[in-house]
């Protein structure tokens, strides 16, 4: 391969690829499963991001809030619930894995058996990211306006360290909950509530 420019981000290394090595959706998916002990994203310019693993403060609360969304879909029944190591194929191009997505299960049964398999080709209809120690606020608060503007109907960011939640609507509206008990997912995730003081505090 051609040498590439890194350079070392808060949330991670990024490489600049184009133009001189320009992957498609599936060789990005492939080149990701060569490489599965790392967490890789790409951005829309094509710039691939390796990201490095969460601590264990916020790996418990990633797990928390996936089994909090997972008991709400089981019982709901309307979607279907995705952890951090799936891959969303944006309209503009990226491919993002957010530390939780949901996406409506009449759009997931649209798809081929081929399209479930590989990285989903197309923005959840929400998101939730958890900020962790090694995380950018600026650089994540750009990755919600992202998910948002390429169909995301609403986004969390959940940023532990301020105990404040930024919460993202379709029309670009933006919410800020600071010291929230809990946070409705309403009216896009209907029924859904979230307790977040098991999120502010470490409970081990």
């Amino acid at each position: 391969m051609s040498k590439a420019i890194a350079a070392e981000q808060p949330s991670g290394i990024v490489i600049h690829t184009r133009p001189v090595v320009d992957m498609t959706d599936n060789q990005f998916y492939e080149f990701c499963r060569l490489n599965p002990e790392l967490r890789i994203e790409r951005r829309a310019n094509g710039d691939i991001i390796f990201m490095p693993p969460t601590g264990g403060e916020t790996g418990r609360k990633n797990a928390l809030l996936l089994a909090a969304f997972v008991n709400w879909d089981i019982t709901n029944q309307s979607g279907v619930t995705f952890d951090s190591s799936t891959g969303f194929i944006l309209p503009n191009g990226a491919t993002r894995s957010p530390d939780l997505a949901w996406v409506k299960k009449s759009r997931f049964a649209a798809l081929e058996p081929e399209q479930k398999r590989k990285f989903i080709p197309f923005c959840p209809d929400f998101v939730l990211e958890l900020r962790s120690q090694s995380d950018s606020i600026a650089a994540l608060k750009e990755k919600m306006r992202e998910y948002v503007a390429n169909g995301a109907q609403l986004a969390w960011l959940i940023d532990v360290q301020t105990r404040t939640v930024f919460v993202y609507h379709a029309d670009g509206h933006i919410e800020m909950l600071e010291n929230a008990e809990s946070i409705s997912g309403e009216p896009v995730l209907q029924g859904l509530r979230i307790d977040l003081r098991s999120i502010w505090e470490i409970d081990f």
